[in-house]
């Protein structure tokens, strides 16, 4: 597979170099996409204080835009996971390795904690402020669901079907939409669920509706996963 798709090759052992070079990659990648969704979404909050819908479209076109960027410029290096559940689904389907995805994880977990302090601070809040937005409804469960299930497919049915250099843009595209259509404007990544929680802004999340949502997102990354290696069995994928 192609490095300059969202979704690395099937790899060995990278030489520590390379992995450092890839954790990295995906800790800057995920620090960035963390201080793109909050810090979008505390401008959007004081330009339009009193129309939630506008801070919606603000929050969500910089987002769509941001991440599609930062795809395209560490693909190359880590894949662009930026997300610990796109990295499983790859060790799954045969992507990657199990020992890689795993590596991943704490690189992403700690670039969205990161990226979320950072923009507390450009925006001259505390560095560290609990979110208070309870989210963890039935609707918004379901919405996480259908939206992680959503973006897996999205990526691997181009990954699979060779259209991979289609990534960047099209999850940019999907993740903006997502925004729209699902209650729960679309977190879809258990790393930045966690980094939202360190930001009480327009984009955060309640550290108690925190573990139902990352619940959710494994749900419908399974979901999605199945459903693309279903639709992309391997001997129909090979070059």
């Amino acid at each position: 597979m192609a490095r300059t798709v969202p979704v690395r090759g099937r790899t060995s052992h990278p030489h520590p170099p390379q992995l450092a070079r890839e954790l990295g990659a995906e800790f800057i990648g995920s620090a960035l996409l963390a201080a793109i969704v909050i810090g979008s979404g505390i401008m959007a909050a004081r330009l339009s204080p009193n129309d939630v819908g506008l801070q919606l479209l603000q929050n969500s076109f910089a987002t769509a835009l941001g991440l599609s960027v930062l795809i395209m410029m560490f693909s190359p290096i880590s894949g662009a996971h930026f997300n610990p559940v796109v990295s499983a689904v790859a060790a799954a389907t045969g992507e990657t390795s199990w020992r890689q995805a795993t590596t991943y994880l704490p690189a992403q977990v700690a670039g969205c904690i990161g990226g979320a302090i950072m923009a507390n601070l450009m925006f001259a809040e505390t560095a560290v402020s609990w979110s208070t937005t309870e989210r963890a409804t039935g609707s918004n469960l379901l919405s996480e669901t259908v939206a992680t299930a959503g973006l897996v497919l999205v990526i691997f049915l181009l990954v699979r079907s060779g259209r991979g250099s289609l990534a960047a843009p099209a999850v940019g595209a999907y993740i903006g939409a997502a925004y729209f259509f699902t209650a729960s404007t679309s977190f879809a990544n258990p790393a930045i669920t966690v980094g939202r929680m360190f930001s009480d802004s327009f984009a955060g999340i309640a550290p108690t509706s925190a573990l139902p949502f990352i619940g959710a997102q494994i749900v419908g990354g399974i979901i999605g996963g199945t459903i693309a290696a279903w639709l992309t069995p391997r001997h129909l994928t090979k070059s």
